[in-house]
């Protein structure tokens, strides 16, 4: 693997983890409460690059997220053009 390519994967997979802890804290919420609060975090804390990477980067279907980021994920503003 490059090192531009591991370097990547450090990122994403950092990412993953950012936003499974994310999720972490919310889940005592109902799952509605839990997705719209875990977007609001997002969008509220996470520069747009970041919210980019995890919307490019990750589908709907992607089990490196957890469930509920996943649920999330069309509540997460783009900061650009999103390629899905």
């Amino acid at each position: 693997m490059s090192e531009t390519s591991q370097a990547e994967a450090e990122h994403l997979a950092k990412l993953a983890r950012m936003a499974g802890q994310i999720a972490d804290f919310f889940e005592a919420y109902s799952d509605e409460e839990a997705k719209a609060a875990i977007a609001a975090h997002i969008n509220k804390f996470w520069p747009r690059r970041m919210r980019d990477d995890l919307l490019n980067h990750f589908a709907q279907d992607d089990a490196r997220l957890h469930p509920l980021v996943l649920a999330a994920l069309p509540g997460v503003r783009p900061g650009s053009a999103v390629r899905r």
